[in-house]
């Protein structure tokens, strides 16, 4: 129980310094992809947070797995507003400069780590429950990270980006 307790602690407090650093880069850049990207990312941090927070109150409280708290956590729609932003932005030149292109390196270790990090406690964990909420949150960790690395692309190549994102091919066909 108290290491998954001290686990807790430890994703509480990578989750909200991961929002704050989404949230700061938001505001930060004027790239239309790289803002929608990080608004919509820290929105999501927090509300792992959130939920994160509800979790160990209860679970310190009743020294279990709790029961009632809501401990759904709402799907990622992150590849979704990457895509409009993208096509907003368009296909012959990058919209992000290095600042946003390194904070979106940045991002993706944050995520890359957060995504081991909860399947690492979901695996540990021996209630279905638990091991489901943990599931929930490695994968949506995940989707950031396969997220970030497309604007990755984008930044670095969007015309690149673009051809793989229609798969379209260089033969004429």
């Amino acid at each position: 129980m108290e290491p998954r307790l001290n686990a807790l602690d430890t994703a509480l407090k990578n989750e909200m310094n991961e929002h704050h650093f989404y949230k700061k880069n938001a505001e930060r850049t004027k790239n239309t992809v790289g803002k929608a990207m990080f608004e919509q990312i820290a929105g999501e941090e927090l509300e792992h947070y959130e939920r994160l927070q509800q979790l160990a109150e209860s679970w310190k409280k009743d020294k279990k797995w709790p029961e009632t708290v809501p401990l759904k956590v709402n799907e990622t729609a992150v590849r979704s507003i990457f895509g409009r932003a993208a096509q907003s932005c368009g296909k012959a030149a990058a919209c992000g400069d290095s600042d946003d292109l390194n904070a979106v390196r940045t991002a993706i270790e944050f995520e890359a780590k957060g995504a081991a990090f909860y399947a690492e406690l979901r695996d540990q964990s021996s209630d279905p429950k638990e091991k489901a909420f943990f599931g929930l949150l490695a994968n949506i960790e995940h989707e950031h990270f396969s997220s970030l690395k497309d604007t990755e692309e984008y930044f670095v190549n969007p015309g690149g980006y673009f051809q793989k994102a229609e798969s379209s091919g260089l033969d004429g066909a």
